[in-house]
């Protein structure tokens, strides 16, 4: 679900959000309109408004853990986690995390790579948010989703700041509710 169909229609901060999102042509390849969100960062403003939206939106839904996606995932995952009261987790490339882990391979736009997640980050039942910075495909997330459930988490919805239009009236990533904030700007190419 586009934050504009939850009752955000017409909220000022999402214009924002959009605005301070760099298009950055033909990278990392040709054909690929890149969502910068570096300069998201850079607007304290916007990014406060990322955070705050999400915030107001899981604050009430019981949620005892947040997992970011590696690497933009860290960036709006913990001030989210700290806010609503959760832990973060961070769910990583290959060979990154001390420890025990279990990991899922996934596919993405140009290739395959693989999630990991510390087996004792997560304790059973415990209610689940994936947040990531854009959604393109769905992989990544149904990654991540996979990861949780295996480990006994009950994912409540996955966040992005920006999605694909694609996935508009199609909210479901393995049947869990995906949330996102703004569409891409410049969709004359493909976007990631």
């Amino acid at each position: 679900m586009f934050a504009v169909e939850n009752g955000l229609q017409g909220d000022p901060r999402l214009q924002a959000i959009s605005d301070a999102i760099r298009v950055i042509p033909h990278f990392p390849k040709t054909g690929i309109m890149f969502q910068d969100i570096t300069t998201l960062l850079l607007d304290p403003v916007a990014f406060k408004h990322v955070v705050d939206i999400f915030v107001d939106r899981y604050k009430h839904m019981n949620i005892s853990l947040v997992a970011g996606v590696e690497a933009r995932g860290f960036i709006f995952g913990p001030p989210i986690a700290l806010a609503i009261g959760a832990k973060f987790i961070p769910l990583r490339k290959p060979g990154k995390l001390p420890g025990r882990v279990i990991s899922e391979e996934y596919e993405l736009e140009y290739g395959n790579d693989r999630l990991e997640m510390s087996v004792e980050a997560v304790k059973s039942h415990e209610r689940a948010l994936v947040i990531d910075d854009l959604v393109a495909t769905g992989g990544t997330l149904s990654a991540s989703i996979n990861l949780l459930e295996r480990a006994g988490a009950e994912v409540v919805e996955c966040a992005c700041v920006v999605g694909l239009p694609k996935f508009k009236g199609h909210c479901k990533l393995k049947g869990k509710p995906l949330y996102v904030l703004v569409e891409p700007s410049q969709l004359d190419e493909v976007t990631f």
